[in-house]
């Protein structure tokens, strides 16, 4: 079983592989698959509709799966490697640790938000933007830019102490923790952070950016620390009305996973 660590406290060896892992799922055109896979969510995720991914009560257990389906690929090139997760609360700054020219790169320059330091940098050669919204094949970042400040401690804090998980109308209008982790109401906790990064993270195809792992990687880990204070406040809804995914409902794209399969996340993972 994988332990998952703050990005703040990965060794050089480990930050190393991590990267390595990544650019070989590039190369070798597995990574993209994950990018369309994502993209195609966003599109078809709507508040009226059928919604799997995004704005519903299976947000969280659709990306721990789609998480844990990209761990186990990174695994395939290196197995001692497990996502790391990115504490946007404690790491608030386009000169944190996770921006360094050895881990995800820095933010983009002015004029075009190109990023050009880094392994992801497209002068680099390593990492062409296939999967794109627009014409451009660079990685983009505007670190601060859209947003002013990414979301506090005590923000975080107000969302985890909300007892119900959620609620109708399941969409991005309900009162509830996961709306408000995901961020359509409250203090814009998931949401902002994409917002803040800016670049692709703007778009469906944000797994482009690496960082998309890290800061999904932080929101899972924030519902596991929800789950361990509201143990008695479980998902719902278990008989969901039409587009919504209920408990023991299988969801798209896999079609062989429920929501109530994702509920324990350490029969497949710790975090530290």
């Amino acid at each position: 079983m994988g332990e998952r660590k703050n990005q703040a406290n990965l060794s050089a060896t480990e930050r190393r592989n991590f990267v390595n892992a990544i650019l070989e799922l590039k190369r070798q055109g597995r990574y993209d698959e994950f990018v369309t896979t994502h993209n195609a969510f966003i599109m078809s995720d709507t508040d009226e509709g059928e919604r799997t991914g995004h704005r519903s009560p299976s947000f969280l257990p659709w990306h721990r799966r789609f998480l844990l389906q990209f761990e186990q690929a990174l695994q395939s090139v290196t197995s001692s490697v497990t996502l790391p997760y990115w504490d946007w609360t404690q790491d608030r700054s386009p000169n944190s640790s996770l921006w360094s020219d050895n881990f995800l790169g820095g933010n983009g320059r002015s004029g075009d938000d190109q990023v050009t330091s880094g392994p992801f940098a497209f002068t680099q050669g390593s990492w062409p933007v296939n999967v794109r919204v627009d014409g451009r094949t660079f990685l983009r970042r505007g670190l601060g830019a859209n947003v002013r400040a990414l979301p506090t401690r005590q923000e975080v804090d107000s969302v985890l102490a909300m007892p119900i998980y959620d609620a109708p109308p399941y969409n991005s209008e309900s009162e509830s923790f996961r709306n408000y982790l995901e961020g359509w109401q409250g203090p814009n906790l998931h949401n902002r952070v994409h917002v803040w990064v800016g670049g692709q993270m703007l778009s469906g195809a944000s797994p482009n950016d690496p960082v998309f792992w890290l800061h999904h990687c932080f929101i899972d880990k924030l519902w596991a620390d929800w789950q361990a204070t509201h143990p008695s406040s479980g998902y719902v809804p278990e008989d969901a009305p039409e587009g919504v995914i209920g408990l023991r409902d299988t969801m798209k794209p896999w079609n062989d996973v429920t929501p109530q399969d994702m509920l324990d996340h350490t029969k497949f993972y710790t975090y530290r």
